[in-house]
């Protein structure tokens, strides 16, 4: 039986096919433009050599299984997901996930908060549906080597971008309301994923959440998904919260610490992040893998390559501990 499984999360930038416009600042790939990028992320894909990655910023399933047609050892892989348009007809980023093990059924898109979960009120716009995700969060259930069912759940929060109003000024509280309402959104969305999470460990199933959480790994957006210092029943705190990868890896060495994945203002962050449940922590009575190692992909970010991601890519090696049911 396989003794590793690998799982990694890859935004890739704006994935989509050549002359779709995206967005009003930026212009349609040229075909040339379009291979180029999908040729690179092809041989991205191989260089990581996961099980199961999560992308983000796909805003074309199709280009997704072209790009996969390009890669050496995901052409028979599985993909989940879905796309996305707005009311004109324009596509909208979505989330996907794909797989060289098998999957036990289709993905869900969870387009909707659970109830009782809304953006606190002045946070959005009128025409915003303060109850939905921006990009929907994809759960997938993944068949582990040994027949063991996991749920993974591929996400991509709210930027850190502004959320200007039609209206607004220059000034400083302007500039300060338009980042406090992204912070409100990116909040919002990080409860109803923290409930949804929550929802699906009543199973007793194995979980991961990966992607891009547009915040580091100690912000309180990020602690909200993992349920950290959340109250809890006796000797139940393992079981009802969620790890980072990177901070339970076995293979822990202060010099090495030096993984990101963004680089904004020049400030290097890491904003994307692989949580897993305490089936995948070695410190866990109910532990059936453990976090060898987590590995930062992304030299890239600083080649300056037109074609590439601007994110770094996040690996995490699981050990299988052989007690899978």
């Amino acid at each position: 039986m396989q003794q590793e499984i690998r799982f990694a999360t890859f935004n890739a930038c704006n994935l989509a096919a050549a002359g779709a416009k995206l967005y009003d600042n930026l212009d349609p790939l040229s075909p040339a433009q379009y291979a180029a990028k999908a040729e690179w992320t092809a041989r991205q894909i191989d260089l990581l050599d996961a099980d199961v990655i999560g992308f983000q910023e796909v805003f074309s399933q199709a280009a997704l299984r072209d790009v996969l047609s390009r890669t050496r050892h995901y052409r028979e892989a599985v993909q989940a997901g879905y796309d996305a348009m707005d009311a004109s007809g324009r596509m909208l980023p979505t989330v996907a996930l794909v797989s060289r093990l098998p999957l036990a059924g289709p993905g869900v898109a969870f387009a909707n908060f659970p109830a009782g979960i809304s953006l606190p009120a002045g946070s959005h716009a009128a025409d915003d549906d303060a109850c939905r995700f921006a990009r929907a969060p994809l759960h997938v259930q993944v068949v582990l080597p040994g027949g063991t069912l996991t749920d993974v759940v591929v996400v991509h929060l709210k930027s850190r971008r502004p959320d200007y109003r039609q209206g607004d000024g220059s000034d400083a509280l302007s500039y300060a309301l338009a980042n406090l309402r992204s912070l409100q959104r990116r909040g919002a969305e990080a409860v109803a994923l923290r409930v949804l999470v929550s929802e699906l460990g009543h199973s007793g199933r194995p979980r991961i959440v990966l992607g891009d959480f547009n915040d580091i790994a100690n912000a309180v957006t990020t602690a909200i998904v993992m349920g950290a210092g959340a109250p809890s029943e006796a000797g139940a705190e393992m079981r009802e919260r969620l790890f980072d990868a990177n901070a339970i890896q076995l293979r822990q060495d202060a010099a090495r610490h030096a993984g990101y994945t963004n680089i904004h203002d020049s400030a290097y962050m890491t904003i994307d992040h692989i949580l897993v449940s305490e089936h995948f922590h070695a410190a866990a009575p109910r532990a059936i893998g453990a976090v060898q190692e987590v590995v930062y992909v992304n030299d890239h970010l600083l080649l300056g390559l037109p074609y590439a991601s601007d994110h770094g890519q996040v690996l995490a090696r699981i050990k299988l501990l052989g007690n899978l049911t």
